[in-house]
């Protein structure tokens, strides 16, 4: 009788996750909001990461409780992958009636489903909203705009988000400075993370690696960009090791051009599948370098105070440039091996500050205003 009645009084909201990103952000929240115990989390996986290594062994390391609906959208151009999973959430929003749609980051099944969910007139939360790159050719920072753009309740990471969020018209009252909580997540499995033994198993000893992701179309999907990188790794790859955990659509485009017979002559390269967050973890944390085009890694390297040599012209995330462990390496081989030739010689060196609120309490703060929102006492 008393689990019935308490099933009677929690409140339901939705939570949206498709890509490995994402699955670290909800893991906080989720895990806050079963430890509240009155209000109900329905949990949608998109699937806009399908892959085994990307989803299912996030989900298994990161304690998040299997989804409630899989709507298996996969891979696709933007508009066929948006439009997929609008089409297939649209009747579970409507059957599951939630008070309240949980969206994070900025990936594709961030804006499809905060157009669904306000269409159907329930209210948006917007989990890492404000974070601008001001480059529209990248699709993140329309789904971003976007998205923030309808969202009634809007979180943000750092400072420079807010001020975004008040210079589009955005009111106070929507908007919450709360911390990050993909370093909630961080934070957690970082006793497991330097129990790994990944570096072992590959040989490798702490400080005498770098490690490098890449995974954004305008680095792996036009050839001569892509050569460009590997150019500038050829050189590093003659200082140090190398691990490159290959994002499954990036080995795609290995396999297919010039690029990857190049990679395959460096032998101080370890081309490898995507790893486990706690081998990867341990990976950036003993690594000298990380060499990225991720905005999340960004973070994840100012926390650790790992040197990140971002191969992009901008960042949305201008706080990582400000603690000074992010520096913007660009995408030319001559401007990346300056700021690797920079880190070597000593010129640049983190200072191991981090950024305010990016404590492991994020979470706590999100379901405090949440809760407020929805008028629950308590």
């Amino acid at each position: 009788m008393e689990a019935v009645q308490k099933e009677m009084t929690q409140r339901k909201i939705c939570c949206v996750a498709g890509a490995r990103p994402n699955f670290l952000k909800v893991a906080p929240l989720i895990a806050q909001f079963r430890r509240q115990g009155d209000i109900s989390v329905y949990l949608i996986h998109t699937g806009q990461h399908y892959d085994t290594t990307m989803s299912d062994a996030f989900f298994e390391e990161l304690e998040i409780p299997a989804p409630d609906v899989h709507l298996g959208v996969g891979s696709g151009t933007h508009g066929r992958q948006t439009g997929r999973i609008m089409e297939r959430m649209e009747p579970i929003l409507l059957a599951e009636d939630p008070e309240l749609v949980i969206v994070v980051g900025d990936v594709n099944s961030t804006l499809a489903a905060a157009l669904v969910a306000v269409k159907l007139q329930i209210p948006v939360a917007h989990v890492e909203a404000g974070l601008r790159s001001f480059d529209r050719t990248m699709p993140e920072e329309i789904n971003r705009v976007l998205t923030d753009a309808i969202s009634s309740l809007l979180f943000c990471t750092e400072p420079a988000a807010v001020e975004n969020l008040r210079r589009e018209g955005i009111g106070r009252d929507k908007i919450f400075l709360v911390g990050n909580v993909m370093i909630d997540s961080l934070i957690r499995r970082l006793e497991k993370a330097r129990s790994s033994d990944i570096l072992g198993r590959m040989g490798l000893k702490p400080r005498g690696y770098a490690v490098l992701t890449l995974h954004r179309p305008s680095n792996v999907d036009r050839e001569e960009a892509f050569l460009k990188i590997v150019q500038a790794l050829e050189v590093i790859c003659r200082d140090v090791d190398v691990v490159f955990p290959v994002h499954p659509r990036t080995r795609q485009r290995i396999a297919a051009g010039p690029a990857g017979e190049r990679l395959g002559t460096l032998a101080g390269l370890h081309l490898v599948e995507p790893l486990g967050y706690s081998d990867f973890l341990k990976l950036m944390m003993d690594s000298c370098a990380v060499l990225t085009d991720s905005g999340g890694i960004q973070e994840e390297t100012t926390f650790l105070g790992v040197p990140c040599l971002t191969l992009r012209n901008n960042t949305e995330r201008p706080i990582t440039l400000e603690i000074g462990t992010n520096r913007l390496a660009g995408t030319e081989p001559d401007s990346i091996l300056e700021v690797w030739r920079d880190l070597r010689s000593g010129k640049w060196k983190p200072d191991g500050r981090i950024p305010d609120l990016w404590d492991g309490r994020a979470a706590e703060r999100i379901t405090a205003v949440i809760r407020r929102y929805l008028g629950i006492q308590g």
